[in-house]
């Protein structure tokens, strides 16, 4: 194979692939603005003869997007949050708290939390929060939300804050600062990219989930967009501008946030790759 082809080949295959997400993405995004069913079938990806804004008030305000939107907003919000900082204090007692045999078993016991699908404690976890008195509400879906990142984003941060120099640890310490100190001021602000990348994919996890909302909740001002997408579909099934609308919604915040901290997140996922 030419050397130039061999260059050339990944490239088009990339481009293939971006190809295959865009144009779907783009026949929604064009569909959203467009006056109905007819325009959307006979031009699907032609710009709209006219460009209706009104379809986005419409599904924002009559169909209750706001309502669905916020609730998945600030349960994701919250939970990965939460979860970021639980993960981060383990990960620091687990590797720069030196414990001996006991933080490697420990790490080891966190770990297994990732061999056990999620959808196999689904009739576990229904049983616990209607136990704990908390089903459908909230709380029902933020207690497993975190919980159930916890393993896979200890594991990130942990491999992060391993391949920090432990003169640099011991330094803070000669300062006078504890272990909280430590943790707060030095740890913390080092461990930024990881803990971005941990918190986008908590959140990603949380704004997609469907199957605990969906049965933990029954109260229409408390669904999640995932759940209140499949009524909102339901309602205006024949309506395809307006449940492309609807899509639009449900995507748009992942892309901005991924957007604005895509360069954190790259380096968190290599930060723990090389040493040195």
């Amino acid at each position: 194979m030419p050397v130039t082809l061999k260059k050339t080949l990944p490239h088009i295959v990339l481009m293939l692939y971006v190809a295959v997400i865009l144009v779907p993405f783009a026949f929604v995004i064009l569909s959203s603005f467009k006056a109905g069913n007819v325009e959307i079938a006979s031009h699907p990806f032609g710009l709209p003869d006219k460009w209706v804004f009104e379809n986005y008030r419409e599904a924002w305000v009559k169909a209750k997007i706001n309502v669905y939107f916020f609730n998945s907003l600030y349960l994701s919000l919250s939970s990965a949050i939460v979860g970021v900082f639980l993960s981060a204090g383990t990960a620091f007692a687990l590797t720069r708290m030196k414990f001996n045999k006991s933080s490697k078993w420990l790490y080891q016991f966190v770990l297994i939390g990732m061999l056990i699908p999620g959808n196999v404690l689904f009739i576990a976890q229904y049983i616990l929060v209607m136990k704990m008195g908390i089903l459908g509400t909230h709380w029902s879906l933020f207690l497993p939300y975190t919980a159930g990142a916890l393993p896979i984003s200890i594991l990130l941060i942990a491999a992060f804050m391993r391949n920090i120099p432990n003169e640099l640890e011991e330094a803070a310490i000669m300062d006078g600062l504890s272990s909280v100190g430590l943790f707060v001021k030095i740890i913390i602000p080092i461990t930024v990219p990881a803990l971005v990348t941990v918190f986008i994919i908590n959140y990603l996890g949380n704004w997609n989930e469907y199957l605990l909302a969906n049965f933990f909740l029954s109260k229409d001002s408390l669904r999640t967009l995932p759940t209140g997408m499949v009524g909102f579909r339901d309602a205006f099934q024949t309506d395809y501008a307006l449940i492309c609308t609807g899509i639009v919604y449900s995507v748009l915040p992942v892309l901005v946030l991924y957007g604005f901290l895509q360069e954190k997140i790259i380096e968190g996922l290599t930060a723990g790759s090389v040493k040195g």
